[in-house]
């Protein structure tokens, strides 16, 4: 799945320990989507990796972020995820007008 719009928070890194004994830690950042209804939406980022991905973004950026969404029951209740694997700034993306200039043309 796909979010696009201008992310507005980013909320404390977490980190903790599994039943297992594995570290782990997640940070979470909140994207406006600019829908009128349900337009803010929260992406957790897992594991360093993403997290230094996450974190070349900056409040206010428009971003577009690649992300899967699942549930999972607990006690006959679902609960939902959403965990970002791939974080772009859309502020500095070229548009499809930024390709071919006047003078990349060879006429």
């Amino acid at each position: 799945m796909e979010i696009k719009g201008k992310l507005v928070k980013k909320l404390q890194a977490e980190a903790g320990t599994s039943k297992a004994g594995k570290a782990w830690e997640k940070q979470t950042v909140v994207i406006d989507t600019g829908n009128d209804f349900n337009n803010l939406i929260a992406v957790s980022a897992f594991g360093e990796d993403k997290i230094n991905h996450l974190n070349k973004l900056e409040v206010g950026m428009e971003v577009t972020i690649m992300c899967n969404v699942y549930s999972r029951e607990y006690n006959g209740k679902y609960y939902h995820n959403i965990d970002g694997y791939h974080f772009t700034n859309q502020s500095n993306a070229k548009k499809p007008t930024d390709f071919i200039t006047s003078d990349d043309v060879p006429f």
